[in-house]
């Protein structure tokens, strides 16, 4: 069998697909090889860099795809059928965890004696874990939307396909998405223009 890096989408959802739907666990291995950060990544930053959360949905849609995979029909890309199985775990996921219980993570950083450049590193730091947190407080919908236009880097057909939902509601989502980004960042706009 080729590697996986010299194998595009396409090869892969003609030939390795029909093998894994005949049962060839070669062919699982190298799917699972090929798309699991793809996977590890939607679901990292749709629970807020959750190290743990993500490594449980990967396992979870990729256990989800071996009992399903004999279910797939190539009316669709592959990958807008993963997509899709991601963001549902990911939705899942949040709603059983939210019913349990919601955890507040805080981050505490040593200050003490810090360069101008550590300044500079940790200020960086903390401005993107303000926007990971951002986004994960967004509602899921928007989500997973400003996930896969932003870290996936979907087109609106192939996010549409993804999400089951017009091209407009894509918009739509994005477009809230944005705002509320905004809204919940407009105080870092401040911070930065202060640290130039």
């Amino acid at each position: 069998m080729e590697p996986v890096a010299l194998m595009s989408d396409r090869q892969i959802e003609t030939g390795v697909i029909a093998a894994c739907q005949r049962g060839d666990r070669e062919a699982f291995q190298l799917l699972f090889e090929t798309y699991k950060d793809r996977v590890y990544a939607i679901a990292l930053y749709f629970f807020g860099g959750n190290e743990a959360q993500a490594s449980d949905i990967t396992q979870q849609v990729f256990l989800k795809l071996f009992t399903k995979i004999a279910q797939f029909r190539s009316e669709a890309e592959f990958t807008t059928w993963l997509y899709r199985l991601t963001t549902n775990a990911c939705v899942d996921e949040q709603r059983k965890v939210r019913r349990l219980s919601q955890l507040d993570e805080t981050f505490t950083f040593d200050q003490v004696c810090v360069s101008e450049a550590q300044e500079a590193q940790l200020a960086r730091r903390e401005t993107a874990e303000r926007v990971k947190e951002a986004v994960a407080e967004l509602k899921p919908k928007l989500r997973v939307a400003i996930l896969l236009k932003y870290f996936e880097g979907l087109s609106y057909e192939e996010m549409a396909a993804a999400l089951g939902c017009s091209k407009g509601t894509v918009a739509s989502r994005l477009n809230r998405g944005h705002k509320a980004l905004a809204r919940r960042l407009q105080h870092l706009r401040g911070a930065l223009r202060q640290g130039d």
